[in-house]
């Protein structure tokens, strides 16, 4: 078994009002310095096959559901 992490993240330049928004609710609540927050996905999947091919798998993965590939960069990491 493999264990796969797959982070996604907004291009640079494409507007994150999630990220805005959890920047403003934590220096609302006292935290100060903040100079910014992005928000990003992390999915962990376990998949039954060799290494090769879950990357293979989660590249595939990616085009078809997680990524938008206008807006989005990711990164296959193996656990």
């Amino acid at each position: 078994m493999v264990v796969v992490d797959i982070r996604i993240e907004l291009k640079p330049g494409v507007a994150d009002p999630e990220g805005q928004n959890t920047k403003k609710a934590l220096e609302l609540l006292g935290f100060k310095n903040i100079k910014g927050v992005r928000s990003v996905k992390l999915f962990e999947i376990d998949l039954d096959m060799a290494e090769r091919e879950a990357i293979a798998t989660c590249e595939e993965m990616c085009r078809r559901l997680l990524a938008n590939p206008v807006i989005h960069n990711y990164k296959i990491e193996l656990k």
